[in-house]
């Protein structure tokens, strides 16, 4: 890409594919394995001196261009080392999160999170990796001071990982902080990206080593396909640890779904100004309903962390979370509904409505969830490009009393 061009032009043109067929959008390379010419080109190719494709498990042109495309958004304004950053797609998020973390934590090594985490991140983190020798900590917003005393008392971390904004309670983390906290004491830091998008924030320039994406949100947009990402400034780190996962373990995304992907991110930028516009609007009204007892959207004034937000942030996102005290009023909300639709993911370009606690974070123990501050009367909402004022509509009749 040209020095310059900004996101929304980057996230049109980065990576794409113009082949020889003269095809203005990329062709959908559907195929299993690739042939060669002779056996002087499987030569070239196992010698390193060609980057042929030789079976779609390994790489694919639609896997390849959507990588490039992310990695340019998430490199975006970087004074540096933005040519070193490289990314990988996965068939799910939970793909893209696994292979991330154990790609750099082994058996014998720790991993510090936030308390609260999305659900399966939570599961994997705490029952599944325990299995194969990773252990962990939970600190609360990962405090700074709690952060350097449990790395004092735990050498063997490997990652300090973190998502912000956090699902489902929006708490913010002070990532430039937690890369200087954890970097001091050898450990990577892995950042959940999905609910700011590399439109809202580019921890990489903050400091952390690795991002992760659930593709399916955000960057995809349209609620058609499962996929994840990881992106890198450490292309060693991503070859030898990390994306071998992909071929290894084999969590490989269809050529179909990687070209859908790559079409629904050309809008992103676009669909975020106005999603983060609608949603402002939407956590102002439920800020000063009286049948709503606390409202979490890092864009209000309110919340704990907004002046941390605004300086690690572009923008606020388009999650909002708040509380209506009890799980009988959270279900007569969502029985009421009309125009905004009960269903877990988020990102879509309509709005959807859930409740963490039955939902996306049934997985997790009621006694971590009362951790986290996910009460059975807090209610989820990823606000859609539909009508602002519809949505809020919608709302207000479903919370009428």
């Amino acid at each position: 890409m040209r020095d310059g061009q900004q996101m929304a032009t980057q996230a049109i043109h980065a990576g794409e594919i113009h082949d020889s067929s003269g095809s203005h959008i990329a062709p959908i390379y559907q195929t299993s394995t690739f042939t060669f010419a002779d056996m002087a080109s499987v030569e070239a190719w196992a010698e390193g001196e060609t980057d042929a494709y030789i079976y779609s498990r390994g790489g694919n042109p639609a896997r390849t261009a959507l990588a490039a495309k992310l990695s340019a958004l998430e490199s975006f304004g970087m004074a540096e080392d933005s040519e070193s950053v490289t990314a990988e797609i996965f068939a799910s998020g939970m793909a893209a999160i696994s292979a991330a973390i154990m790609g750099i934590a082994k058996a014998g090594n720790h991993v510090i999170t936030q308390q609260v985490l999305y659900g399966s991140a939570d599961h994997l983190i705490s029952d599944v990796l325990p299995e194969f020798g990773i252990t962990n900590t939970r600190i609360p917003g990962l405090d700074p001071t709690a952060l350097a005393t449990e790395l004092a008392n735990h050498p063997e971390t490997a990652v300090v990982y973190l998502e912000t904004p956090a699902n489902p309670t929006l708490g913010i983390i002070d990532t430039a902080r937690t890369a200087e906290i954890a970097h001091a004491n050898g450990a990577k830091v892995i950042v959940d990206n999905t609910f700011a998008t590399p439109i809202l924030q580019r921890p990489l320039e903050l400091g952390a080593d690795l991002i992760v994406h659930s593709t399916t949100k955000y960057i995809n947009g349209h609620g058609t396909v499962v996929g994840g990402a990881v992106v890198s400034r450490h292309p060693e780190v991503m070859e030898e640890q990390v994306a071998s996962l992909v071929r290894f373990v084999g969590g490989v995304p269809s050529p179909f779904d990687c070209w859908l992907t790559n079409l629904g991110l050309k809008t992103l930028p676009l669909r975020m100004r106005q999603h983060c516009a609608s949603a402002m609007k939407v956590a102002t009204f439920l800020d000063t309903h009286p049948a709503v007892t606390a409202t979490h959207y890092p864009g209000l004034p309110s919340h704990p962390h907004h002046e941390l937000a605004a300086s690690q942030m572009d923008d606020f996102g388009a999650m909002i979370a708040f509380d209506l005290g009890s799980y009988a009023t959270a279900t007569q909300l969502m029985d009421r509904i009309e125009l905004c639709t009960l269903a877990v993911s988020l990102g879509n370009i309509d709005t959807l409505v859930e409740h963490p606690a039955s939902m996306t974070h049934r997985v997790v123990t009621p006694e971590d969830r009362a951790r986290s501050g996910i009460t059975d009367g807090l209610v989820r909402i990823s606000i859609g490009l539909e009508s602002v004022d519809d949505i809020i509509a919608d709302l207000e009749q479903a919370l009428a009393t």
